[in-house]
């Protein structure tokens, strides 16, 4: 069987769920029957470093969306890939105008990653992309709920949406969470520790988070909180803690390279989101045997979590339920030999990478 020639498109390799999700495709794809080659805009991503050797990396003349059109459209026709794969709704506009551009009749498959909706101009140009959606070959949902918002408010058509969730590399996960934290990172004994990872932006709303533990610590001094990415509002936050005065109690350590070990070394992961797709994150956290706290926001803690079998939901916002939680998962056991860790680490299987990266070929295969 000829092997198939596939562009992986996206702005850049940066550290979002997309991207890991994008890097855990292409690094573990079948080269007995695809060839994978990825292409960006001229940006440097932090992902970059951990493609596979084999992978061919073409960046285009731009560092803009809107001036990469052209040249992808371009190459596109320069190289007659059999299929196109790309992720978030301006990039898969993008990629689907600029197969038609090309006049190669090259196949799209599109990735939705997360549950978008808001005021009416916004909504409008959901459903712009989406009509684009329907020149695709077939739309990838990363969860149920991502796939309901598709089809209420792109107005996407639900025959061309294929629900696949994100790939999670447990082993490597794994393999990652064990290496050494640096001496001062390292959790001292009696110290109870959240952790959260991801952008400071408003939809991550860590400032809920840092509300709710600001709550917890009055009644547990031996607490902290680490959190993990870079971001707008890293002035906004470090103020509310310092405001708060908990400002040594909670650490801003940037984006770092490997979450995992810290995540591995802290007792409760929490995430705080007003909305995500899947949440990569979570999953990830349930991996590394740490006990999870997320909002049951739409569309994909719920999911992840099965409603609240692998780990605790509280509603978006709720400071005061989110803290009764964090007692509720102080007064457990150690973490370790927790029994809803074991659950939660079992949980992860069902999104284990090789699985999740069989169901992409299948549909890469029919486009």
């Amino acid at each position: 069987m000829k092997k198939r020639n596939i562009f992986f498109f996206i702005s850049e390799m940066g550290v979002g769920g997309a991207e890991r999700t994008f890097l855990n495709i292409i690094n573990n794809i079948d080269r007995n029957s695809f060839i994978p080659t990825l292409v960006t805009l001229n940006n440097v991503g932090d992902y970059e470093s951990f493609l596979e050797e084999d992978i061919r990396h073409i960046k285009l003349p731009s560092t803009r969306l809107r001036g990469a059109l052209i040249p992808l459209a371009k190459l596109i026709k320069k190289e007659k890939p059999d299929l196109i794969f790309s992720t978030k709704p301006h990039i898969n506009f993008t990629s689907i105008i600029a197969s038609i551009l090309s006049l190669s009749g090259v196949d799209v498959v599109v990735r939705e990653a997360d549950h978008l909706k808001g005021k009416f101009s916004y909504n409008l140009r959901l459903k712009i992309y989406g009509i684009s959606y329907k020149k695709a070959k077939t739309v990838i949902s990363l969860s149920k709920g991502v796939q309901q918002n598709l089809i209420d408010i792109y107005k996407a058509p639900r025959k061309k949406i294929e629900v696949i969730y994100n790939p999670i590399d447990q082993e490597n996960i794994k393999r990652m969470a064990n290496e050494d934290l640096i001496e001062s990172d390292k959790k001292k004994e009696d110290i109870f520790r959240f952790i959260s990872v991801g952008r400071l932006v408003e939809q991550k709303d860590q400032a809920t988070l840092i509300k709710a533990f600001h709550q917890f610590q009055k009644n547990h001094e031996k607490s902290e909180l680490l959190l993990l990415g870079a971001g707008p509002l890293e002035s906004q936050l470090k103020n509310l803690a310092n405001d708060l005065g908990i400002s040594k109690k909670v650490q801003f350590l940037g984006f770092v390279s490997n979450p995992y070990k810290y995540i591995y070394s802290s007792d409760v992961f929490v995430l705080s989101s007003k909305h995500e797709g899947f949440s990569h994150v979570i999953a990830e956290a349930l991996a590394c045997g740490t006990m999870v706290i997320a909002t049951n926001c739409n569309s994909g803690p719920s999911e992840v979590l099965n409603n609240g079998e692998y780990g605790e939901l509280v509603p978006v916002g709720d400071i005061k339920e989110l803290t009764a939680k964090m007692e509720k998962l102080k007064s457990y056991s150690h973490k370790k030999s927790c029994k809803i860790v074991e659950v939660g680490e079992e949980r992860v299987k069902a999104f284990g990478v090789s699985k999740i990266v069989r169901q992409y070929e299948e549909v890469f295969l029919r486009g």
